[in-house]
């Protein structure tokens, strides 16, 4: 005697067998590849290597800001932002990573922040600079947010004191 299964069965077993037919020929998916770390050389002669300072105020903020820059030619880059204030001792952040330039457009993109690995998946260790004024000891840039970095080259073995 033939057993009759109920239509809507039928319609779930059958959806059930082309769902799992579907899958069968993709194989599963590896872990992505991860973000390209190595950083590409400078233009020869590219007058954006070197130290760069800048010092600022800002309202609001008592004390004053430091933005320090250090674009090697072999494109690695050291970035530190420092808050002094009189009578505290400085506190800040200091990055590593690779630089390079599109166009009129500096880019960071930070590799280690105070020391430690970062998620390179995170768009927030990309920082893009708009040169607005570039000449020998003169560089200034304009952050996404409107900040304007005036900032003065420096010597080689130029470094925050922290």
């Amino acid at each position: 005697m033939r057993q009759v299964i109920p239509y809507s069965r039928q319609v779930f077993a059958l959806t059930l067998l082309a769902a799992l037919a579907g899958c069968a020929g993709l194989q599963p998916e590896g872990p992505a590849a991860p973000p390209d770390t190595t950083c590409k050389a400078a233009a020869p002669g590219d007058a954006l290597t070197g130290n760069w300072l800048s010092v600022r105020r800002e309202k609001g903020v008592a004390g004053e800001l430091r933005t320090f820059f250090a674009l090697q030619p072999d494109g690695t880059m050291r970035y530190a932002e420092q808050l002094r204030r009189p009578g505290h001792p400085p506190q800040g952040l200091a990055e590593t990573g690779c630089w390079h330039r599109e166009g009129a457009t500096l880019v960071l993109r930070t590799v280690e922040s105070n020391g430690s690995p970062v998620d390179l998946d995170d768009p927030i260790y990309v920082n893009r600079y708009q040169i607005t004024r570039e000449s020998g000891e003169r560089l200034r840039l304009a952050a996404p947010d409107g900040v304007q970095l005036d900032a003065r080259r420096m010597p080689p073995d130029f470094r925050l004191a922290w």
